[in-house]
């Protein structure tokens, strides 16, 4: 292979690479701030704040008042939507909190990765079809094409628990 060609395969690889990257770049800040969080905060909080997905669902579904939420500009639509969703996750974090004990949960690094990976799958899958984000905002066509069918949702919305079942001990 000539020099020439080396750096062309060189340059078609950075390009490559890149598009991946930048077509998943929602996914992988979301990973990453979930990752540092767990690693800062502890795997006791990380595992809190993956059932307290789950358990703000619940009230965020049957709340009684949503009627009451705007719904146009679409924006503020969706803000008041997730804003009332982070409110219930934030009161069954801090209830859970209070109960799971770092002394009996152990996730190792790669676990802690893939559940990050799954939380962030679960997060964006929510926002597709619960809070109807695309109304604001367009995921990129990988990214719909892997987490927004309406027949994927129940996956995406189980595997974070799954993750725990397997990679928490």
């Amino acid at each position: 292979m000539t020099a020439t060609g080396t750096v062309a395969l060189a340059t078609h690889t950075a390009i490559s690479a890149w598009a991946v990257v930048n077509n998943f770049l929602v996914v992988i800040i979301l990973v990453l701030a979930l990752f540092i969080f767990a690693k800062y905060v502890g795997r006791s909080a990380f595992v809190a704040l993956l059932l307290s997905l789950y358990a703000g669902y619940a009230p965020y579904l049957i709340f009684p008042y949503m009627s009451s939420l705007p719904t146009a500009p679409a924006l503020t639509s969706v803000l008041a939507h997730a804003g009332l969703y982070a409110v219930f996750v934030i009161i069954f974090f801090i209830i859970l909190r209070r109960f799971i004990s770092s002394d009996f949960v152990y996730i190792g690094t790669f676990g802690l990765i893939a559940l990050s990976f799954l939380c962030a799958a679960f997060l964006i899958a929510l926002a597709s079809h619960v809070f109807l984000i695309s109304s604001v905002y367009q995921f990129t066509p990988a990214i719909s094409s892997l987490l927004s069918p309406d027949k994927y949702f129940f996956w995406w919305f189980s595997a974070p628990a799954v993750g725990l079942l397997f990679l928490a001990r």
